[in-house]
């Protein structure tokens, strides 16, 4: 099953629900809402050192489970590592940058946002993310070529076997004749025991 429409470009930019994303808004952490803010706190801190956070973009009301880490798309656990690009504490006191790179309803798409350490909130937005775009293109190319060969191979052999049942049915058809023949042939056991 593809992971991403043929358009990309073309769904991001005009389908609503991005268009809506791609404007900067409040998002909030929310994970662990059942416990105190300080506990909230400390746990947010560390699933960022973890490469990952429950984030939701308030106006929308959408959550995100985004994942800050390097060679997000590697299937090498070993390769996606939480890097400076994608989680930065260091660029402003008090805060977080955050960047997260998936794949939103079939289009490639970057998240860039900050959060306020102190109060688990602060601004984002989504991207598209045209370098991931162009390789996930690439990937929906090869298998609808690969879809297609095996749909071609899979009619030859539907072809041949159809050329075969018909040479089949000829064949048998000749024998028909042939015994039908045999037997309106004078003196073949067309006598009568006695």
């Amino acid at each position: 099953m593809p992971r991403v429409v043929p358009d990309q470009r073309e769904k991001f930019e005009n389908d609503e629900v991005f268009r809506k994303l791609c404007r900067e808004a409040e998002i909030r952490f929310t994970g662990y809402k059942d416990r105190p803010h300080e506990e909230r706190q400390l746990r947010f801190h560390a699933e960022c050192q973890e490469g990952r956070a429950d984030i939701a973009i308030v106006s929308s009301g959408m959550n995100f489970p985004l994942t800050f880490i390097s060679n997000a798309w590697s299937e090498h656990p070993e390769d996606r590592l939480p890097t400076k690009e994608f989680i930065d504490f260091d660029r402003e006191v008090g805060k977080v940058h955050l960047k997260s790179q998936f794949i939103m309803n079939g289009v490639c798409v970057i998240f860039r946002g900050w959060v306020d350490l102190q109060r688990l909130d602060g601004a984002g937005r989504l991207e598209f993310d045209e370098e991931r775009a162009q390789i996930e293109d690439s990937m929906l190319r090869d298998q609808i070529e690969q879809y297609n060969q095996r749909l071609r191979e899979i009619e030859d052999r539907q072809r041949h076997l159809q050329v075969e049942r018909e040479r089949q049915a000829e064949a048998e058809a000749e024998v028909v004749q042939v015994l039908l023949d045999f037997s309106e042939f004078p003196g073949s056991n067309n006598f009568k025991r006695g």
